[in-house]
């Protein structure tokens, strides 16, 4: 008997987590994806001559923080820039979500011939890519002038990010028994009501996903918005940053600066929605 509670106490123990080997790995993991965004912040805040001197200047003898100031004044105006970007993926992500959420409640809860050929087909416009598609979208396109070329890439972001939400969605809306609508069908509640005020709130965590996935991709999109955009008080972040670099001075200390503050609205996102997003990513996992 004893023998047996020792063997029962050891596999008690052996099933308790490694808490120097969590620490440790968490640390590590920290370090690993943390060791670029330092790298920025660091060369965000050196000289010209720091960021390219030989042997490498690794700490600034004195962080210069007027980088950051001199970035917003100059010619390149990283401050419509990044409206810009900004218009761009809230637009495109609101374009997103208004068409894929209706489509993808449809596919889940109604089956009708060539549903798998028509999911299938979806899924393969995701292998299509702007750069793909770079001469076309400019013969589109090419006429769109001023702020109409911010609607031309919403358009086009919304029509490369789509594919992937309807899927992700159609998921989560086939996970929610057909029982909850046809109770909410019973007392009286429309088709778009049920979908509006019964499905959704069930399914947060996969329009959380999807709306993390398109933002973020419009976000860094570079290859349309290279091709369309002229106008330089227009352009992206992502077109906008390279100007830093000319033909004869290179101020990678300001190219890092502005890309700290591109990273910064991504990283303020996934802070506030963290927990449900997770959710998203692992529902699928839990039967």
């Amino acid at each position: 008997m004893a023998k047996v509670k020792s063997e029962h106490i050891r596999g008690g123990i052996n099933k308790k987590p490694n808490l120097v080997g969590i620490v440790i790995g968490s640390i590590l993991v920290v370090l690993f994806f943390g060791f670029p965004y330092a790298l920025m912040f660091i060369t965000s805040l050196k000289t010209r001559l720091e960021v390219t001197d030989i042997p490498p200047v690794y700490f600034p003898e004195e962080p210069r923080w007027q980088n950051y100031i001199d970035v917003w004044s100059s010619s390149v105006n990283p401050a419509s820039s990044l409206l810009s970007t900004t218009v761009i993926a809230l637009g495109a992500t609101l374009l997103v979500l208004l068409v894929a959420t209706p489509a993808a409640y449809y596919i889940a809860r109604f089956r009708f011939p060539g549903r798998m050929v028509f999911l299938l087909l979806v899924l393969c416009t995701q292998m299509l890519q702007p750069t793909v598609l770079a001469v076309g979208l400019f013969q589109e396109f090419k006429g769109w002038s001023g702020y109409a070329v911010w609607g031309a890439l919403i358009l086009i972001n919304g029509a490369f990010n789509l594919s992937f939400a309807i899927w992700i969605m159609q998921a989560f809306f086939a996970s929610v028994p057909k029982e909850v609508d046809e109770a909410a069908l019973i007392d009286g509640l429309g088709r778009l009501q049920t979908m509006f005020r019964i499905s959704l709130p069930l399914v947060w965590p996969g329009i959380v996903t999807a709306i993390v996935f398109v933002f973020v991709n419009s976000w860094n999109e570079f290859a349309a918005a290279l091709i369309l955009v002229r106008q330089n008080d227009l352009q992206p972040l992502t077109v906008s940053m390279p100007r830093f670099l000319g033909l004869y001075v290179q101020d990678w200390q300001y190219l890092f600066t502005v890309a700290l503050v591109a990273i910064v609205p991504v990283i303020i996102l996934f802070s506030f929605i963290e927990k449900r997003l997770i959710g998203g990513l692992t529902a699928g996992s839990v039967k």
